[in-house]
């Protein structure tokens, strides 16, 4: 499933057009596509040759309904053929409606069910502290509407407490949450003891810049902001 072939940010419309038959999260999937790019493209130390080191960063896509940019992000960058990409969905094809990490290659989490990565993703960056992985980051990416489960109101709370700081939470915030936050999505997380930056979903140096950013003693929060798309 991995190829060499690398291609630019400018080909990633035409890569998700080969994906059809799922018009309902197209929008979901187009919302995520600049910040998925900005993280395989300039931040996480994760490629095809070393999706097994155990010192790579990981990236965890707990929004997963709608992989359609996910799944054209991964074959820009090499970890899937993009010929594979017009028979997803398929019966004989490895590339489902939700991303499926025994099939995926460098897919972290089989997601989909929302609320689940980013307590997942705590429990990756405790074991990687266990077994004395002091480089790997961790990476989340969740929808704003996903905030609305209960498993990550807890989540927060604790990876706040424990200053996880090698965990990094992006939220793609599309105002499709049911109930909001009062003061905002990152006045949640900043309540908690988390670092907190607010860039738009588009931007790509900020985004970069918000993802770089020293944040010692705490976890981060990204939240990327659509404007006028919905």
């Amino acid at each position: 499933m991995t190829t060499t072939t690398v291609l630019g940010y400018a080909r990633l419309p035409g890569l998700m057009a080969r994906m059809t038959g799922d018009e309902k999260h197209a929008m979901a999937a187009a919302s995520t596509v600049d910040v998925l790019w900005v993280l395989y493209d300039r931040v996480l130390n994760v490629r095809p040759d070393n999706v097994d080191d155990p010192d790579r960063d990981r990236f965890l896509l707990s929004k997963g309904h709608g992989p359609a940019a996910y799944y054209a992000v991964l074959a820009a960058k090499g970890f899937l053929d993009p010929g594979s990409l017009g028979g997803w969905r398929g019966r004989d094809s490895p590339l489902g409606g939700h991303p499926d990490r025994l099939l995926v290659p460098g897919v972290e989490i089989s997601s989909g069910s929302l609320g689940h990565g980013l307590p997942i993703a705590i429990g990756v960056a405790l074991g990687l502290g266990v077994r004395g992985r002091r480089s790997p980051r961790v990476f989340v990416l969740v929808g704003d509407g996903e905030l609305d489960e209960g498993s990550n109101h807890e989540a927060i709370a604790l990876a706040g407490r424990l200053g996880l700081e090698r965990l990094n939470v992006v939220v793609v915030d599309n105002t499709s949450s049911t109930h909001g936050w009062p003061g905002g999505i990152a006045e949640r997380f900043r309540v908690e003891g988390w670092a907190t930056r607010t860039v738009g979903a588009r931007d790509h140096d900020a985004l970069y810049s918000a993802f770089t950013a020293p944040h010692p003693g705490r976890p981060a929060v990204v939240v990327a902001r659509l404007e006028g798309e919905l």
